[in-house]
C-alpha cells in the first residue's frame, strides 16, 4: 500500500484511476473503518478545512463526508442550492479560484461532469466527485467495499446492474467492474444501455483486466448464477415527472423481485444505492401508487427487507470510502 501516493490528486470518476490504486483506496476504507470500530481516533488531516457544493441536495453524501471530515479532524462548510454563487454571479472558475484560497479541498454534487472537472481544473487542490449525471465515484468505491467484506474477493464476481444504466450508477459500476476485473451485466430494455463510447473504453479496459461486460435484455437468463444484483431509481434527480410513466412502462419487467432473486441463487446478494422506492411510506411512492397502482417500483419490499439485501452495509460504506479517498489525496 505504501508505494501508492494520491496526494494532491482530484477523485472525478474510476476512469482516471488505475486497478492498484482503487484497491488501495478500498483498503485504506477498511482500515479507518476497522480503527473507527475500535475506537482508535485518526485525526490525519487536523485542522484542515474542506467546502462541499450540493447542488443536488443528499442524504448520505453529506452526512458521510461531513462525519469523515470531523473523523479526520477537518471543519466542513456546507454550500447548499443557494449557498453558492457558482455560474449565476460568479463564474465557474473564479469561484473555484477563491474556494482553493480558502479551503484544501472541496466536494462538488450536481449536474455536468464538465462542472467538477473544471472545478479541479481551476481550485489548486484536489477536488472530490459526491455525483455527476455522468459519474457516482464515492458511490462505487462504497460498493465495492461492501462486496468485498461479504464474498473476500472482487475479481470475477458477477454484479447484475438492472433499470435505466445509462447515467451515473450504470456508468460507474461497469467502468468500476471493468477496471476490478468482474462480471458486469446490465440487464434492461436496450434504450437503456450505457453509453456506446464509455462501453468501447470499458471494453479495452476489460481486455487488460480479464474482465466480462455484457448487455442482456432477458432478466431470467441476466441474472443466472448471480453474486450481486443491483439497481436504483428508475427516475433521476431532476427529471421531470412527466417521465415516469414511460419508466415504469419500460422498466417493470427489471424489478427486482424474489423471483430474479431465487434465479440468481441462494448466494446472491441485493445492492441498492439508495433511496429507493420499495414501499409506499414516501411522498413520491404513494403518488406513483394512486397513479399507476404500483406498491414498489425498482425493487419489492420482500427482496428489500430479506437477508439477501446488503443496503443498509453500503449505505454505512460510503462514509468510510470517503474518508479514505480524502485521507489519501489530503
Amino acid at each position: 500500500m505504501s508505494e501508492i501516493n494520491l496526494k494532491g490528486k482530484s477523485f472525478l470518476k474510476l476512469l482516471d484511476f488505475s486497478a492498484e490504486e482503487i484497491s488501495y483506496l478500498i483498503d485504506l476504507a477498511a482500515d479507518l473503518k476497522a480503527k473507527k470500530k475500535a475506537g482508535i481516533p485518526h485525526r490525519m488531516c487536523e485542522g484542515k478545512n474542506i467546502a462541499l457544493i450540493f447542488e443536488k441536495t443528499s442524504t448520505r453524501t453529506r452526512c458521510a463526508f461531513e462525519v469523515a471530515a470531523s473523523d479526520l479532524g477537518m471543519s466542513a462548510t456546507y454550500l447548499d442550492p443557494t449557498g453558492s454563487q457558482i455560474g449565476k454571479k460568479e463564474s465557474l472558475p473564479d469561484t473555484a479560484r477563491v474556494l482553493g484560497r480558502m479551503y484544501d479541498g472541496i466536494e462538488y454534487r450536481g449536474f455536468g461532469q464538465e462542472t467538477v472537472q473544471s472545478l479541479s481544473d481551476y481550485a489548486g487542490v484536489p477536488v472530490w466527485n459526491g455525483l455527476t449525471n455522468e459519474f457516482h465515484p464515492t458511490q462505487i468505491l462504497a460498493d465495492f467495499l461492501t462486496i468485498k467484506e461479504h464474498f473476500g474477493t472482487l475479481s470475477g464476481k458477477k454484479l447484475v446492474y438492472m433499470g435505466d444504466a445509462r447515467y451515473n450508477m450504470g456508468n460507474s459500476l461497469m467502468v468500476g467492474c471493468a477496471k476490478m476485473g468482474m462480471h458486469f451485466v446490465a440487464c434492461t430494455n436496450k434504450k437503456y444501455f450505457p453509453d456506446a463510447a464509455l462501453v468501447d473504453t470499458c471494453k479495452k479496459i476489460a481486455e487488460e483486466s480479464g474482465a466480462i461486460l455484457e448487455f442482456i435484455e432477458d432478466p431470467v437468463v441476466a441474472t443466472k448464477n448471480t453474486d450481486v444484483i443491483y439497481t436504483d431509481v428508475w427516475v433521476s434527480m431532476g427529471e421531470p415527472a412527466e417521465v415516469w410513466k414511460e419508466r415504469i412502462e419500460d422498466l417493470s419487467p427489471y424489478s427486482v423481485t424474489k423471483e430474479i432473486m431465487d434465479n440468481a441463487g441462494p448466494g446472491c446478494r441485493f445492492m441498492h444505492c439508495l433511496p429507493a422506492f420499495h414501499d409506499l411510506n414516501t411522498v413520491i411512492g404513494k403518488e406513483i401508487y394512486e397513479k399507476f397502482g404500483l406498491t414498489s417500483m425498482e425493487v419489492t419490499d420482500e427482496v428489500f427487507e430479506s437477508e439477501a439485501s446488503i443496503v443498509f452495509d453500503e449505505a454505512e460504506n460510503r462514509m468510510h470510502t470517503i474518508k479514505a479517498v480524502m485521507a489519501a489525496t489530503l
